[in-house]
């Protein structure tokens, strides 16, 4: 009787164990956490200079990277960063002189607007010929208003309204347009004309330096998983997996845990826990 009960006691201990085993191993395979590689300049800004700033507090053969990393990042770090500043502020620069714009071009729109329902008016009044339609670059006998949404129409029928105008007068064909005059017209889009200039000025800058930034970004990318791949190399032979993440992190590499993933660490380090006191 006793043989018996000693045969299902090892019985039993032995299938506990495999359980547990297998257990184990099944939790170890998956739940490593998996590292998350920057997409924004400031999280490859912040990678690299974790990498700099842990490198420069150790010597130099206990750093987790080579050296002639290290003087890479050294060298390529500072014009990085230059390259941001000088995207943001053109960025900047364009967004304020924008709202500017946007305001003359709201005038030039509306007075030129304005000016050639004036002439149709004088027309349909008989003050003026339908004929007087042609000096200005519009059909004889159409009172369509031209568009003028587009940046290109205004610039377009704001040249052909003063000049249409001033050829008019000086051609005998009536007297002069008022409410508005072509002088205001003039004024507001020669404002309108000028700041088209230099809002288009503004948007090269800034395309100028956003391609600079995104020449920079993919050498950024490649330093980043150079020196990650390295610091991983160099801590692969510490067995604790939980140190080991903590000595790569001090690095700036960055792990992101899957749903669950801390769960099943905690379970595994109990599978473990008990696999040990077994022994």
């Amino acid at each position: 009787m006793t043989f018996v009960f000693t045969n299902i006691g090892f019985y039993l201990f032995f299938i506990y164990l495999r359980i547990v085993i297998s257990t184990v191993c099944f939790i170890k395979c998956k739940s490593m956490p998996y590292r998350r590689l920057p997409n924004t300049d400031a999280a490859r800004i912040r990678a690299l200079k974790a990498a700099l700033k842990k490198g420069q507090n150790l010597e130099l053969d206990t750093i987790a990277y080579p050296f002639p990393l290290k003087q890479k990042i050294e060298f390529f770090l500072p014009k990085f960063e230059v390259a941001i500043v000088n995207s943001r502020l053109a960025k900047e620069k364009q967004f304020d002189n924008s709202q500017k714009f946007s305001e003359y071009a709201k005038k030039a729109r509306l007075y030129i607007s304005h000016f050639i329902q004036v002439l149709n008016f004088c027309i349909a009044r008989g003050e003026l010929k339908s004929s007087a339609r042609t000096f200005y670059g519009l059909e004889e006998n159409s009172s369509k208003v031209p568009s003028l949404l587009t940046e290109q129409d205004l610039l377009q029928w704001g040249e052909k309204i003063i000049a249409g105008e001033q050829n008019r007068l000086s051609n005998g064909g009536g007297n002069p347009i008022y409410c508005p005059s072509i002088a205001l017209v003039k004024v507001n889009y020669e404002n309108f004309k000028e700041n088209y200039t230099r809002q288009k000025q503004f948007q090269n800058n800034s395309a100028r330096e956003s391609g600079n930034v995104a020449q920079y970004r993919d050498e950024a990318d490649a330093l980043v998983l150079e020196i990650w791949n390295e610091v991983e190399q160099y801590f692969e032979g510490v067995k604790d997996e939980e140190q080991r993440r903590y000595m790569c992190e001090e690095y700036g590499l960055v792990y992101v845990f899957r749903r669950g993933e801390k769960e099943k660490i905690r379970k595994r380090k109990e599978a473990e826990s008990i696999t040990l006191k077994l022994f």
